[in-house]
């Protein structure tokens, strides 16, 4: 009976050990571009506690500091600090002043510290709250998280008062990864079949951003409709610390056009411009994201009789220390079987008009243009018991700061769909999101990006252009419907309005028929930034409420009323006693 009991017990925590494995998965990331230092972690959302754990390469290290920035810099930030004297080791909270100064935290928060040395790695971990409700801390939220460290060799006799500002560019670094992931996803069925889409032998070149593009025809089968179970990432041992984020695209066009293949940049001017028509996201991956699942209703389809069988593939490599030499063959496997769901997923396009009618001033620190998908599209183009979102991808260009769509019905505002206060157009992804937000004809939604052009001397157009502007959330739910498209601008007649008014009373050369040239020729100040923002945020809309085919809905969609908030959501109260 005893040894029946024993065995009983063993199983049971075999048993709970396989469950808090699946449910708590190892995380991890690669801090420098060489891989001699890894971050792990795991999340523990019941305590909302983040555990990780930092290998780095014995070398003549003294100390190394792992923190958060808002944005990447190095300072101010807010830093766990390892300090290695001649016979201890210190451990401390620790948090950097806007001028580079370190300066030791009165409330102790990287906890639970230990270290090991195993093999040629020193290993050691900590464990940090989500929020610690000190001032001085960073609070870890949903999105983006800028990843940063430090190393210096020589004993740190003193934390307090030691200036990091003049660190050299070796014994820093950045990365951006999403810490706090969806954990509790399905999964996948033995009969899936994979495709590599990998680039083939890039020698990547010693600059520190690459956008690679690689244009391809899908294997025969694909002439048959299949559905995608779940992408991820299928990335060369040695190419880890410089593969940063990675997107399959579908070439959208008729199923019989033809499209160029291509091997280069994404910039070349030797890029076909008939591979311009490949900007359908079908996958996306970023550093430190684990595989997409879809749910067992619905998966998105790919191939099929009515399928351009074209796909490109696009690679960000990310060097900074500038490492020539290496080849990589990396990209993204998908999963995939024409063994069909119930359903087909749909992607859907939110937030703003690909339009230079949209544009933000130079200058500005913080300038937000929202996009509208009001509740009359949705009205006339979802299915009567509404569409099911799961995943979400949140899109600017270079000077967006923060994106989040904001859900409303009957004037009421709902949970907020997604977020990111922390973006950058550099860490592309698609999340699945923790929770199903299930959208009904007539609801609305609202999406809304923070722009920051402090660097800019002149107006930044919305457009195509990496150098233009987008806000777009590329929503993915089911069933699929007709509706592909629902993003606004301002109308024509608001905007006129404005550039008379600064023709007519601001002196303004704001009579040309070019918008463009309209926004270019203003001599922007605070006053006419300000009124600009204004106009935008009060002015009717022009509605793209399409289908793919580009058609648009029955109705009229100028002139369109902004979606009216009656209730708005409270602000986020965080849980702590006193702030």
């Amino acid at each position: 009976m005893f040894k029946i009991f024993m065995l009983s017990v063993i199983f049971f925590l075999i048993n709970r050990y396989d469950a808090f494995q699946r449910e708590n998965p190892v995380f991890h990331a690669p801090l420098d571009a060489q891989m001699g230092m890894m971050m792990h972690w795991v999340l523990d959302y019941p305590t909302k506690t983040i555990i990780f754990e930092i290998h780095l390469k014995q070398l003549k290290l003294q100390w190394f500091a792992l923190g958060f920035s808002d944005r990447g810099n190095p300072y101010p930030a807010d830093y766990c600090l390892l300090s290695a004297g001649w016979n201890h080791v210190d451990f401390v909270d620790s948090w950097a002043s806007d001028e580079g100064i370190l300066h030791l935290d009165e409330k102790q928060n990287c906890e639970g510290f230990l270290i090991k040395n195993v093999n040629e790695f020193t290993k050691f971990t900590f464990r940090r709250k989500f929020d610690t409700c000190d001032e001085n801390d960073y609070i870890i939220e949903e999105g983006t998280t800028h990843i940063v460290w430090l190393k210096g060799e020589g004993p740190m006799t003193n934390i307090e008062g030691f200036n990091i500002s003049n660190i050299r560019r070796e014994n820093k670094g950045m990365i951006r990864v999403s810490l706090l992931k969806n954990i509790f996803v399905e999964s996948i069925p033995s009969y899936v079949e994979k495709l590599d889409v990998t680039v083939n032998k890039v020698t990547v070149p010693p600059v520190e951003t690459t956008y690679w593009c690689s244009v391809r025809k899908l294997p025969k089968r694909f002439k048959k409709k299949h559905h995608i179970y779940q992408f991820t990432s299928n990335i060369q041992k040695n190419s880890e610390g410089v593969v940063h984020h990675m997107e399959v695209f579908h070439c959208f066009a008729p199923a019989n056009q033809k499209i160029p293949l291509y091997e280069g940049s994404c910039f070349a001017s030797e890029r076909p411009l008939a591979t311009q028509v490949c900007k359908r996201v079908l996958a996306a991956w970023a550093m430190g994201a684990g595989p997409f699942t879809y749910p067992q209703e619905a998966s998105l389809p790919i191939g099929g009789p009515d399928f351009n069988p074209y796909i490109m593939l696009e690679v960000h490599y990310n060097n900074p220390e500038m490492l020539s030499g290496l080849v990589d063959s990396s990209g993204i496997t998908l999963y995939v079987s024409d063994k069909l769901k119930n359903m087909d997923a749909g992607i859907m396009e939110l937030g703003l008009e690909y339009t230079d009618k949209m544009a933000i001033p130079p200058g500005q620190e913080n300038f937000p243009l929202s996009g509208y998908c009001v509740s009359e599209c949705t009205a006339v183009s979802l299915p009567l018991t509404g569409i099911t979102i799961f995943g979400s991808q949140l899109h600017t260009h270079l000077t967006g700061v923060k994106v989040e769509t904001r859900h409303f019905r009957n004037g009421q505002e709902l949970p907020l769909l997604n977020y990111d206060n922390h973006y950058s157009t550099h860490f592309q992804e698609i999340r699945r999101l923790k929770r199903i937000v299930t959208v009904l004809p007539g609801d609305a939604l609202v999406t809304k990006c923070d722009y920051n052009t402090e660097d800019k001397e002149n107006i930044t157009l919305g457009g195509f252009a990496i150098t233009d502007e987008m806000c777009v959330n590329y929503i993915h739910y089911f069933p699929a419907s007709a509706l592909e498209v629902c993003k606004s601008s301002i109308s024509d007649q608001a905007l006129q309005t404005y550039f008379r008014y600064m023709n007519e009373w601001e002196g303004q050369s704001t009579s040309s028929n070019a918008i463009s040239e309209n926004y270019k020729a203003i001599k922007w100040n605070k006053m006419r930034t300000e009124l600009l923002r204004e106009v935008y945020s009060e002015s009717p809309l022009s509605m793209q409420c399409n289908m793919s085919s580009g058609e648009r809905f029955s109705g009229y969609w100028e002139n369109t009323p902004i979606t009216p908030i009656l209730k708005p959501l409270p602000p986020l109260q965080r849980q702590c006693t006193k702030l």
